[in-house]
């Protein structure tokens, strides 16, 4: 009789492919607009020199809150939902590359391992010149200059609002560094997402299966797969997040050596300025994770094709 602690993965052929994909569209979408404020906040945390603006995650959440609204902690949100795209085809990579690798190895953490590496490739070519423009417009801030550009009021001093914003950013950017100015980064983001996409589901899966031996039969596998998506959330987070800060010096400041950002950092702030934002970036992805995990996974379980649907147990 099969042990019901046996977690099963759903790979790519056990899949209805339209459902899939328009069950993932909506997931997203809604993790996005529950994250995205503190993706804003780790981002400028990252760029201020020092504590000269905020003095940590709560502090930034306030004064953003105080001086901007609910609409400052979403600058660039609707820039930002067009990484939609890239999302679709980072988990299409993903479950074609672990079948396509499990040709050559049945083992479950190389599978995650190329898998994820692989996906982050894709999905950060197509996501690093949406990021540098919502980055740009993430850092506006009322009567003040933060980052390189600035939003140029209309004649009656009101700002902009929208995708206005946005055009007026573009321009910026390609008035002074052209089209390679949208792949600002590009290296750094590659150096900091496919390391914590490969890293991420091999412990994932880890955590999982550790999980799965304490927990009882009982126990729903969603739960300790709920658990697991935050540790390594976590663990990947400290990991990268060195290269994490240096890719957002990078795209925001117009830095052109990840080098010289490297030296900079570490002569102005020492080790511990590789490490900021690293809380907001776990506060973020905690609950974030939990909800990916829980929608990716009953996700694939809503997706599977009819015929599979009782040989599983949940």
């Amino acid at each position: 009789m099969e042990d019901k602690r046996n977690i099963q993965i759903i790979e790519w052929e056990h899949l209805d492919k339209k459902k899939f994909y328009v069950f993932g569209v909506a997931m997203t979408m809604m993790i996005r607009v529950s994250v995205y404020p503190f993706t804003l906040i780790r981002t400028r945390l990252q760029v201020q020199k020092g504590k000269s603006l905020y003095h940590g995650t709560f502090d930034a959440f306030i004064k953003i809150l105080r001086a901007d609204g609910v609409t400052g902690l979403y600058r660039g949100f609707l820039v930002n939902t067009f990484t939609l795209i890239s999302g679709q085809c980072y988990v299409t990579t993903y479950e074609l590359t672990r079948k396509f690798v499990s040709d050559y190895s049945q083992s479950n953490t190389v599978k995650s391992l190329v898998a994820g590496g692989s996906a982050s490739l894709v999905a950060q070519s197509i996501t690093v010149p949406i990021d540098v423009v919502s980055q740009h417009l993430m850092m506006q801030r009322k009567g003040e200059k933060v980052g390189r550009f600035q939003v140029r009021g209309n004649p009656e001093g009101q700002g902009v609002i929208a995708f206005g914003q946005t055009k007026d950013i573009i321009r910026q950017i390609l008035r002074v560094d052209g089209l390679r100015g949208f792949y600002r980064g590009y290296v750094a983001s590659l150096l900091t997402y496919i390391p914590n996409s490969a890293v991420w589901w091999p412990f994932y899966h880890f955590y999982a299966e550790q999980l799965s031996s304490l927990c009882p039969k009982e126990c729903p596998h969603i739960v300790f797969q709920a658990i697991s998506g935050p540790l390594a959330a976590a663990t990947a987070s400290i990991l990268t997040n060195p290269m994490d800060v240096i890719r957002t010096r990078v795209q925001v400041e117009g830095k052109n050596s990840i080098i010289l950002t490297f030296r900079q950092l570490m002569a102005e702030e020492g080790p511990w300025g590789f490490m900021k934002g690293l809380s907001a970036r776990i506060i973020s992805a905690t609950p974030s994770t939990i909800v990916i995990v829980v929608g990716y996974e009953s996700l694939k379980k809503l997706s599977l094709r009819p015929e599979l649907v009782d040989s599983r147990h949940w």
